[in-house]
């Protein structure tokens, strides 16, 4: 009854990674730079599949739409917490942090998603290779995407909405860069059952059921892998599926390893900071994996490069004549 007799929340307070004053600059210019790192590495990879037809392809689709969620995913967060520390603020308004909670659900748990399609395409690809293209058709890789987009969109609104039913006590400090939905939750004063149980049912659905689809996938490429008589033809075959075992792992090993670090701990501030590893520097690090590992984005990379500096060029030759 007391959290429901307190007058509506206008704002929160984020605590951040750290308190100490002599650290923000540090950690601006880090994040910042990590920031940009993640969104150009991520928009390049974008550009180079729009624009070489020969990466028109499902697999590239997917990676495409991985790395728009990767840069959406990450913007939610960083920017508010860089202008926080510019600002010497820590101050995000409730309409704000209900905003910050959706999208941070929602880009994350596509990414989830597309983590297990694309697992479920190089299954395809290796142990039905004849078939692939009848499979992977375009209209099935649009009902897949459609499919993921729709199960997150419901997953983050229904969150957002039972948000909204909460009363909050007077202690608004939120242990954290960002609002977390679970933090968000603690605070509350009234009844929290029903958002606790949705919370750990959406984890089931956003963590459990894809990771077993993902490991079953691995399970029957491997085999198949095998089932190869030649060396040649074994890592043909891996090469075309290591650089997303390489990102999955990625994925879920921080995840995890976050997970059971705050289970341990019990301290939120450093499951803050543990939390950097899947939020910031996993997406930061996919473009590496996939440029640096595959030879038709490399190739894509270059044309794009030698066309925008064509571009450049034949700009400023324009802007000189006039």
């Amino acid at each position: 009854m007391e959290g429901r007799n307190q007058t509506r929340v206008t704002q929160f307070i984020l605590r951040g990674l750290s308190d100490q004053g002599e650290l923000q600059s540090l950690l601006f210019w880090l994040f910042l730079s990590m920031y940009l790192v993640t969104f150009t590495g991520n928009l390049l990879i974008i550009l180079a599949i729009i624009t070489d037809s020969r990466l028109h392809t499902p697999m590239y689709f997917f990676l495409s739409n991985l790395s728009f969620s990767d840069i959406c995913f990450t913007s939610t967060t960083i920017p508010k917490m860089l202008l926080n520390i510019q600002m010497q603020s820590r101050v995000i308004t409730y309409a704000g942090c209900l905003s910050q909670m959706y999208f941070y659900v929602l880009f994350g748990g596509l990414g989830t998603f597309l983590l297990t399609v694309m697992a479920y395409d190089r299954f395809v690809a290796i142990c039905h290779p004849l078939h692939y293209m009848v499979i992977m058709n375009p209209k099935f890789c649009g009902i897949l995407l459609l499919g993921s987009w729709v199960l997150i969109v419901l997953d983050s609104l229904l969150h957002d909405l039972m948000i909204l039913q909460l009363s909050f006590c007077t202690k608004l400090e939120i242990l954290h860069f960002f609002c977390e939905l679970n933090q968000v939750i603690q605070l509350a004063c009234s009844d929290t059952f029903l958002n606790d149980l949705a919370m750990y049912l959406a984890s089931g659905l956003l963590g459990v059921v894809p990771l077993t689809g993902i490991l079953f996938s691995y399970t029957r490429i491997v085999s198949s892998i095998l089932k190869i008589s030649s060396v040649r033809g074994k890592y043909k075959a891996f090469s075309r599926c290591g650089s997303h075992l390489l990102v999955v792992s990625l994925y879920y090993g921080t995840s995890l390893g976050v997970y059971l670090s705050s289970a341990a701990s019990q301290n939120s501030r450093a499951s803050a900071v543990a939390s950097v590893m899947y939020t910031v520097v996993t997406p930061m690090l996919n473009p590496f994996i996939y440029g640096l590992r595959n030879k038709d984005i490399k190739q894509a990379l270059r044309k794009l490069f030698r066309r925008e500096t064509f571009s450049a060029y034949m700009i400023l030759c324009f802007k000189i004549m006039i």
